[in-house]
């Protein structure tokens, strides 16, 4: 249970930011007892891996807070967190890496990787839809301040999946009223454009 909720944060978490959640990985199991990577992961704690890891954070980070700049970056992203989703869940979870494909998918070894690489996803279509809103709705001034608050919950939430899993649920329930929210904004501005258009007409 407790693996699974791991899995799930880290997995929420590269939704917002694909590189904070294994860059996390790596850092606490390379310099803390705090994570204990099984072999098959032990990878993400390579000197070289977190360098290459913090050199795209950065670039994430920057792209990430200029209007227009983060559409386009989220387009890209569309295929790199999910990715990062699943890689986060399976290393959450203890799960073995792929050295053979065959068994791989016949032991069912496939499934914390798909379920973290659908969270993943589900995140962070919910980040692509919302940040359109919020760019258009403050002139293009709210996307730093979105992004900061994104690489902050991504951060805090991968070190909760880590050190306090539990409280991943907290965070969870949390995502999904920011979207019901960012709909229910969505539907408001369509419906104020459709009055107006009436009342030119």
């Amino acid at each position: 249970m407790l693996e699974a909720l791991t899995g799930a944060g880290l997995a929420t978490s590269a939704g917002l930011n694909a590189y904070i959640p294994l860059l996390a990985i790596g850092l606490l199991s390379r310099y803390t007892d705090v994570v204990a990577l099984p072999a098959g992961w032990s990878w993400l704690g390579n000197g070289w891996v977190i360098l290459i890891l913090s050199g795209l954070l950065a670039i994430e980070v920057v792209a990430d807070k200029v209007p227009v700049l983060d559409s386009a970056n989220d387009v890209v992203q569309t295929v790199v967190r999910p990715t990062a989703g699943g890689l986060a869940f399976g290393a959450g979870t203890s799960t073995a890496t792929v050295s053979d494909p065959g068994s791989f998918f016949g032991s069912h070894q496939w499934v914390p990787v798909a379920v973290g690489v659908l969270l993943a996803l589900g995140v962070h279509g919910i980040k692509a839809t919302a940040r359109p809103v919020i760019n258009v709705g403050t002139g293009g001034v709210g996307a730093p301040v979105a992004s900061t608050l994104e690489d902050v919950a991504s951060v805090v939430m991968s070190v909760v999946a880590l050190v306090l899993p539990l409280l991943i649920l907290i965070f969870l329930v949390g995502l999904v009223l920011f979207f019901v929210w960012v709909l229910r904004r969505r539907g408001a501005r369509a419906r104020a454009r459709s009055s107006g258009g009436q009342r030119v007409a």
